[in-house]
């Protein structure tokens, strides 16, 4: 029989032979160091508790965030080091303009206001392009795929207030 457990770091599932019992070891996915548990014996109680699934769906979604997030700075093309001009802002493409539209509206829905209002200050020096595509957003549920959790009278009322803003 082997000690089963779960790294305390990244929640690994983790076997270990009954002569580990009582030791400190590293974990094979994260390589941190961590303590297993004795073997229960036979006259001890084996205390038992629900598994969260809550909590295991809350860290797979912070997963997806951290991933998306890294994926748009990666995607980042520079900052400006000097203010931005007074002229108006160079043309954006539709697909550029929807996918600040998309990201905009995810932001929104998973509650990331601060991130969400950054990507709000993109989306209005094209306005027009933007309200455009707004249209067709309204027209279909989901508009992209990444929308697809958000609920229907949410997305409809954050496409709404997006469209009063930049009106």
């Amino acid at each position: 029989m082997s000690i089963k457990l779960h790294c305390s770091a990244c929640g690994k599932k983790i076997e270990a032979p009954d002569n580990a019992g009582g030791k400190w070891g590293k974990c094979p996915g994260c390589h941190t160091k961590i303590y297993v548990p004795l073997p229960p014996s036979e006259d001890d109680e084996i205390k038992l508790a629900p598994v969260d699934e809550t909590e295991e769906q809350k860290r797979k979604q912070l997963m997806l965030e951290t991933y998306r997030l890294t994926q748009d700075i990666l995607e980042e093309k520079g900052v400006p080091d000097a203010p931005a001009s007074t002229g108006p802002a160079p043309e954006a493409s539709d697909e550029t303009v929807t996918n600040h539209l998309v990201r905009y509206l995810w932001q929104m829905a998973n509650g990331d206001l601060d991130t969400a209002q950054r990507t709000a200050d993109l989306i209005v020096p094209h306005r027009r392009k933007a309200m455009a595509i707004l249209e067709q957003f309204a027209k279909t549920y989901p508009p992209d795929p990444e929308l697809g959790d958000v609920p229907r009278q949410v997305l409809s009322g954050l496409i709404r207030n997006l469209r009063t803003r930049l009106s």
